[in-house]
């Protein structure tokens, strides 16, 4: 009967070392949330700002907005639709930081999108991985 004790003892022993090793084992990989996301206060915008990570992974690239014959240019690939079919672009206003701005597209040449209305000249905007932020920005796919 003392033999049956032990075993039982020994089991135990050996389980809950086995449950805190699978405990330890779970903290050890902690989950890294690519974009933060902030509302800004007053808008229906909000702030994504990604980890260093995230932005090598999406390859991320920025350009900015140019004048040309006063006129307002972005890059075509730095323009995305909403589903109400309204324009936008990435601002980017401190590095790895993005709000979406309102654009509104006069024509567009070649892979150069010319705006009526948009962000001032020289202010840097995603041209690489729009849709990545908008999705990120709106929980597309979590």
């Amino acid at each position: 009967m003392q033999h049956v004790y032990r075993l039982m003892v020994g089991g135990l022993i050996i389980a809950g070392l086995h449950m805190t090793a699978c405990q330890e084992s779970r903290s050890a990989y902690q989950v890294e949330h690519p974009a933060e996301i902030a509302k800004i206060e007053g808008s229906d915008l909000s702030r994504v700002t990604l980890t260093e990570r995230a932005v090598e992974r999406l390859d991320l690239r920025t350009d900015k907005v140019i004048e040309e014959a006063g006129q307002k240019v972005v890059p075509y690939s730095s323009l995305i639709y909403d589903p109400q079919g309204q324009t936008w672009v990435y601002t980017s206003p401190e590095p790895r930081t993005f709000v979406r701005h309102k654009v509104d597209i006069d024509h567009i040449e070649g892979d150069r999108a010319v705006l009526n209305d948009g962000p001032p000249a020289g202010t840097v905007v995603a041209a690489v991985a729009v849709a990545e932020l908008y999705g990120a920005e709106f929980k597309v796919g979590h």
